[in-house]
Parts: C-alpha cells; structure tokens; sequence
C-alpha cells in the first residue's frame, strides 16, 4: 500500500522573491494546504538561502495551494492537479504606504419589504515605489451608516483569492476596520473590501457618507424602479440593467449626501451574450480587469475607471465583479450566521485562519447552522474546483446557481424567529 501512495505522489519547487527589495526571501515559511480538504495543512517548510524551497504533495492528481507567510503577511499560489513549480513574490510590509488610495467605492442599494440592503465594495490600489504590502490591526478602517446591521464581509487581494475576512468594529460606533493586508497591484488588480449590511426602511433613506480614506470615485447602484437624488453626483448613461449615479474626487472629510427613495433588486448575474464569460461572474476570480478585457462594443476596449462621464459606463472595469459577486456574499453571509451560533467554528478561506465565537457549545440539534455549514463549505468547494480547472464553466454555473436558492432560502429562515430549516 505504501508504495502505491509514494508511486503517486509528487513534488512542488519554487523560489521566493521579496519584489520590495529584489532580493531572495530567506526563512520564510512555505505551507501546503490541500484544496480537497478544507485547507487542511499538509506539510510545510523555510526557504533556504537562495530563497527556494522544496514540497512533496500527497499526490500528483490533486489541487493544492502554497502559501507563504512572510513579514506576518500571507501570500498565495493556486497549484491544479499536474502543476510542479511555484514561483511567489512577497513584499516587506509597513503599517502606512506611500501610494495606498481608494480608487472607487461602489455602493449596490436594493429594498423590499421594509429593509434596504447595501453591498458596499470598496476597491483600493497599491502602486507604492519601491512595492511594499501596508499591514495592521487597521489596514483599512470604513464607517456604516446609523443603525446598520452588518451581515457579511470579504476581501480579494490581487491575486483573486476571496477570502471571508469580517472587519472588527472600533472607536466610535458604526467604524469598523479590517485587517487585511494591502499588497501592490498586480497590473490592474488591486484590493477589494466588501461589506454587506441592511437598514430598516420606510419607503426613503437618506446617506451620509464618511469617506476617511476618500475615494476617486463614488459610485450609487439601484435598480431602474428606485429613485435617487443627491447634489455632486452624474447619471452614468447606456446602463440597461440599473441606474449608476457617479461623483469624483471625493477628499477625506468631504460632506456627501444622497436619498434613495422606492423599492426593487438588482440583476445578479450577466447572461449570455452579455460580455461575460461565465467566470467574471462568478464574482471574485477574474480580476477588477476583466470586462476591460472583454471590450466594448465592436470589440472596441472597455471604458476604464478613469473616463469620461460621457463615456459609455466608466465603472465598466468593476461592473461583473460587483453584479457577480453573490455566491462569496451568500457565503460569507452564511458564515456570518454561524458565527452568531454559540461555539460556531468558522474556517475561513486563506487568510488569518480559524476563528472562534466567545460563547457557549451549539446546539447541535440546530438543523439551519448544520444547513449553513454544508452550503459554505459547498460552495467553497466549487470555487477551488473552478480554480483548479477541475469544474467547467458549465457545471459550476448550473451547481452554483442551484446552491444559491438554497442557501438564500437558509439565511432567510434562520432569520426568522421560531422557525428552522
């Protein structure tokens, strides 16, 4: 028996390169984490003075991921089945960077049934010289409005990895701050922070931003069914599925204010022949780039960020990740839940590790945590297939849309006083 396993196992190589200052990463700590198994910890290493490091996988027809942990950071590479080499850059970290800004917040507004429902993405960049990762206690701090009840969380690096990260509320009320590292650019790929809240709602709301950071762009999506008024902002035009009201060059401190007054939802996914390629909307793979990629019409390129307001959609750039990004908010939501389960254990995806609620045992007859549980867990797993290239595009639509009815179906019932699933 033992034979057979070590006729089937394989090995990873790489190097480490601190891209900060171009040399070597020496003792950094190299760790195999397997993606069958809720990254379970398979092995791990230093890297020896030349920066290399050496891995023997369990076997070679598995997809694993490589993290690096260096500065108190953490770095990332997808392994699919049959991949030998990894090669990683890491940066030195620091609690402030040079170079660190906001390059957009995009706010998506729906309201039914007497709540509002607000996913806020706040989409930053790293374009520092020399390359350094900023890290703390608190990377990145954000206010939520008067009353709002936080739902969700999660961060995607510039590598793509989505990772269930809930920020933690500070001093005063309604500041939260995540933890996040926010590493350099990869191209056109930065950071994201997104939150997910709701509101209690009368039929109108009226937003008082607080910007501490800024932002280059603030950006209101609502359905066509809602209505919006606010001094400083722009209709963005040639947007079919919602209204996109758009202002720039929001300082820190600057007083904004905006009402939303109606109900309806918003599209949740882009069809066929819509640009998107199935991937994009999943959400949180492809890139902050990928309808920039896709093009605009005639196969002209996709306005950027940075356009003309008279330009078609110049959030263009963000729009899949924003209209796609509801399987890792469901999941993240779902994990938010459990976490309010007495001695519910989260593991989230690559990022600061297990966390632990500070209560009692859970019941264990608790058939909606139990439901939760198996739909994270699931809907993880997909994510890790479609990134070893072991699910098609195909499968992981039909399986992914499948398992977001029941996971929606799940929060709301666990919301519900009285009633399980």
């Amino acid at each position: 028996m033992s034979a057979t396993c070590v006729a089937f196992a394989g090995t990873i190589t790489g190097t480490v390169t601190n891209k900060t200052n171009g040399t070597p990463a020496v003792g950094d700590t190299v760790t195999l984490l397997s993606l069958t198994a809720a990254l379970q910890e398979l092995s791990h290493t230093k890297t020896d003075s030349a920066g290399r490091f050496s891995l023997t996988t369990p076997s070679d027809d598995q997809p694993y991921l490589v993290k690096v942990q260096h500065q108190k950071g953490d770095y990332f590479k997808n392994m699919p089945p049959g991949m030998h080499t990894a090669d990683i850059t890491v940066y030195d970290v620091a609690t402030k960077v040079e170079g660190v800004s906001t390059e957009a917040d995009v706010l998506r507004v729906e309201a039914a049934n007497g709540q509002l429902t607000v996913t806020e993405n706040y989409f930053v960049k790293n374009v520092s010289s020399p390359p350094r990762t900023q890290s703390s206690d608190h990377t990145y701090e954000i206010v939520l409005p008067a009353n709002a009840t936080l739902d969700g969380a999660a961060t995607v690096g510039p590598s793509g990895m989505p990772i269930a990260a809930t920020p933690d509320p500070v001093s005063p009320k309604g500041h939260y701050a995540f933890s996040y590292p926010i590493r350099p650019n990869e191209g056109d790929n930065g950071t994201r922070f997104q939150v997910t809240y709701h509101l209690p709602y009368s039929g109108s709301f009226k937003f008082t931003p607080v910007l501490i950071q800024g932002t280059d762009n603030l950006a209101i999506m609502l359905p066509k069914s809602m209505q919006f008024t606010g001094t400083g902002f722009q209709l963005v035009p040639d947007d079919v599925n919602a209204q996109t009201y758009l202002a720039r060059g929001i300082v820190p401190g600057k007083a904004m204010s905006f009402t939303v007054t109606g109900s309806g939802s918003l599209p949740r996914d882009s069809q066929p022949g819509d640009g998107g390629d199935g991937h994009a909307t999943a959400g949180m793979e492809s890139g902050p780039d990928a309808s920039a990629q896709q093009g605009g019409p005639n196969g002209a390129p996709g306005g950027g960020i940075g356009t003309p307001i008279d330009t078609p959609d110049p959030l263009n750039k963000y729009k899949w990740w924003i209209l796609g990004g509801l399987a890792i908010a469901l999941a993240v939501a779902g994990a938010f839940l459990l976490r309010q389960q007495p001695g519910a254990t989260v593991v989230t995806a690559p990022g600061r590790g297990t966390q632990r609620a500070n209560t009692a045992p859970v019941n264990a007859t608790s058939k909606s945590a139990l439901l939760l549980e198996a739909l994270k867990e699931e809907l993880f797993a997909i994510e890790s297939e479609r990134i070893a290239g072991t699910l098609s595009a195909g499968q992981y639509a039909e399986i992914k849309a499948g398992l977001e009815i029941v996971l929606r179906r799940a929060l709301d019932r666990q919301k519900k006083p009285g009633v399980s699933a």
